[in-house]
């Protein structure tokens, strides 16, 4: 399997926007947010934690964000980094971002059906 960004829809959410194409189980997405999006943890509000539980490994090639977890630990990501975010994490972008990052398809779905709704209901 092999794809452009360029030939992948894009999907909006706010100021969000994330083209993705499954393969073997896993999401692969290409994804660019402003500075602070989100803007606060209510976009996972109703997940366990309203945190993300879903596994991401990624490579940021833009950017800068903050990856807060629940037991405490923190870390900082920058442009040209590799990374594993693991379940029972916030992540907020502290500049516009691009990424590309791979992750379990039903975790995913699971979290973003959730995100979605959260940021349609903040919208209208």
């Amino acid at each position: 399997m092999h794809v452009s960004r360029a030939d992948l829809p894009a999907t909006v959410i706010d100021q969000y926007e994330g083209r993705t194409v499954d393969s073997g189980g896993m999401r692969i997405a290409f994804e660019s947010m402003p500075a602070h999006f989100p803007p606060d943890e209510s976009a996972f509000k109703g997940l366990p934690d309203d945190r993300c539980q879903c596994d991401h490994w990624g490579y940021l090639l833009a950017g800068t964000f903050r990856v807060t977890y629940t037991d405490g630990d923190e870390e900082t990501v920058t442009a040209g980094q590799a990374y594993h975010l693991r379940p029972d994490h916030f992540v907020q972008t502290l500049e516009p971002v691009e990424l590309v990052e791979l992750s379990p398809v039903d975790a995913h779905d699971r979290t973003m059906t959730v995100v979605a709704r959260n940021m349609s209901a903040v919208a209208s």
